[in-house]
């Protein structure tokens, strides 16, 4: 018999999150996932993705039919993977799966495992909480000595600004993990 005939109906497959449980099967077929919440984070990262890509093809192309290289696009892809991952962070904090070792904190009691998981969500509103203090201490370094990009000549503000603002988005989203009313 395989895995899926011998789990009950009331059991999720063991490839599903275990806060979200499964609607029931209809007419014998697999556990149906409710829909999932919209979240802005995810749309700013597949738009910040799609720039990404066709900033790149622009400048392969580019590159590959006249020999030029499209000097600028580096500094737009710098930006928009550094936007990419606080974005990433504050999806993956909300969805509950950002990076954790839980060998040892598996092996802990209920009890003691929650208080675990509070800890290790506080340290990471920490760290965010004082990535936001430095990002905006570099923002206001560059805003006051009007320093610009190398590529473009932008205010280098433009860029860092963006550290401080998605550090916050993460930290609020951690924040919002840590205030959850748990099932």
């Amino acid at each position: 018999m395989s895995e899926r005939q011998t789990q009950s109906p009331a059991m999720p497959p063991a490839n599903m999150p275990p806060d979200m449980p499964p609607v029931a099967p209809e007419a014998g077929g697999p556990a149906a996932r409710p829909p999932r919440p919209f979240h802005v984070e995810e749309a700013v990262a597949a738009a910040i993705m799609a720039a990404l890509c066709l900033i790149t093809l622009a400048n392969v192309l580019t590159r590959y039919l006249s020999s030029i290289s499209l000097a600028f696009t580096e500094e737009f892809s710098v930006f928009l993977l550094v936007a990419l991952t606080f974005v990433g962070a504050a999806t993956a904090f909300t969805r509950g799966h950002h990076l954790a070792i839980t060998f040892l904190a598996d092996r802990l009691p209920p009890r003691w495992r929650r208080w675990q998981r509070r800890f290790a969500l506080l340290c990471a509103l920490a760290v965010f909480g004082v990535l936001a203090w430095q990002g905006a201490l570099m923002f206001w370094d560059d805003y006051e000595t009007g320093v610009t990009s190398p590529g473009l000549g932008l205010p280098q503000w433009w860029y860092t600004l963006s550290v401080p603002v998605l550090s916050l988005l993460v930290a609020l989203r951690i924040a919002q993990r840590l205030f959850r009313r748990a099932p």
